[in-house]
């Protein structure tokens, strides 16, 4: 039996339904993880091939002495912000594949201009490969001195199964959907949430038919706009988003920064028609201008409501176009594959 070794960060429910897609194929995972982020406060599935430790409860020593014990066939390390992490990476490098999962889009700005200056003397000696979530990260790998070929795509991914469920669930959304926009997501000043309610509120005006639902909580939350269309619904676990998902019809996400965004899989997956800011990573895989959405400029409160207005104008026949398009695109990324890929960097080992 392989046994992989996680150094993750904070857990997601999304990541664990990732990888129960390996428990067909005779690996052991030892997952060590940070506390449980209080803005997403996601209650987790247990794993039947997996081990979960809590990085609070060990010392750096404590944790190379964990990783030697293990003996890992694989370490996949959640960035290098974890001098702990790092450690154990840099005392396994070159007796096993050591993978560094980055999410971080390649900007340019002095600080990564710096990292990957310095990589030859500090990542690559630590890590031999990358696994990122999509072309954005792939570029701040290569510049990083990863090769090409040690590179993968497909780190983040929806729970497919589970989106699709809510889906077909609703003949009905496959007739007609509902003239509501959904954000589900963090209420936090870098998600945009605030152009989004303010946007809203001017196009209500104009389209009197439309609502939006906002899921989710955060430091933000005491403060939301409270208007004629716009429904709060608290923080939801992803198990119940059921009921929500089936009284709306557009999804959109706001940020004005995001370096992936899982949800614009998750959604695409339950088969809406996406608004995605341009800072939106996944945007990058799951929406094609036109095809099955719209992309508007972030902090833009007039390009948001303009991608609204877009949405709005858009017959009830289009949208449903729309809505298989972002479900063909969901579903060429799914748990089963991210567990192949996850598996394709043991030397020697099959996914099949």
């Amino acid at each position: 039996m392989k046994k992989i070794l996680f150094l993750y960060t904070e857990l997601a429910e999304y990541v664990l339904a990732s990888m129960e897609a390996t428990k067909s194929h005779n690996v052991a995972l030892h997952i060590v993880r940070w506390p449980v982020n209080k803005e997403a406060p996601f209650e987790f599935r247990n794993l039947e091939n997996a081990t979960i430790y809590d990085r609070d409860s060990l010392t750096d020593d404590a944790l190379l002495e964990l990783a030697k014990e293990i003996n890992p066939d694989v370490i996949l390390t959640s960035g290098w912000v974890d001098k702990g992490y790092l450690k154990v990476n840099k005392a396994f490098f070159k007796k096993c594949p050591t993978v560094l999962l980055l999410d971080n889009q390649y900007t340019g700005d002095l600080k990564q201009k710096v990292a990957a200056f310095i990589s030859p003397f500090w990542l690559r000696k630590m890590f031999s490969n990358a696994w990122v979530p999509g072309t954005p990260q792939f570029i701040f790998a290569q510049k990083l001195g990863f090769p090409e070929a040690s590179i993968k795509r497909g780190f983040y991914c929806a729970d497919t199964t589970l989106f699709d469920q809510f889906y077909t669930s609703y003949p009905e959304r496959k007739t007609a959907l509902p003239t509501k926009f959904i954000y589900v997501g963090r209420y936090v000043d870098f998600k945009g949430i605030e152009e989004l309610w303010s946007a809203f509120t001017r196009f209500k005006t104009t389209y009197p038919s439309w609502e939006l639902i906002c899921i989710g909580t955060g430091d933000l939350f005491d403060q939301k706009v409270e208007a004629e269309g716009i429904h709060h619904r608290g923080f939801v676990q992803p198990s119940d988003l059921k009921e929500h998902l089936k009284d709306a019809g557009v999804f959109v996400l706001p940020s004005r920064k995001e370096p992936w965004g899982v949800v614009v899989h998750e959604m695409a997956a339950a088969g809406f028609p996406i608004i995605c800011s341009n800072t939106i990573g996944a945007a990058s895989r799951f929406l094609e201008e036109g095809e099955n959405g719209f992309i508007f400029e972030a902090n833009n409160e007039e390009s948001l409501y303009q991608a609204m207005v877009k949405i709005a104008a858009i017959s009830p026949t289009e949208l449903l176009t729309m809505s298989e398009k972002s479900r063909t695109l969901a579903m060429d990324l799914t748990p089963e594959k991210w567990a192949k890929t996850l598996l394709s960097f043991i030397p020697s080992t099959s996914a099949q």
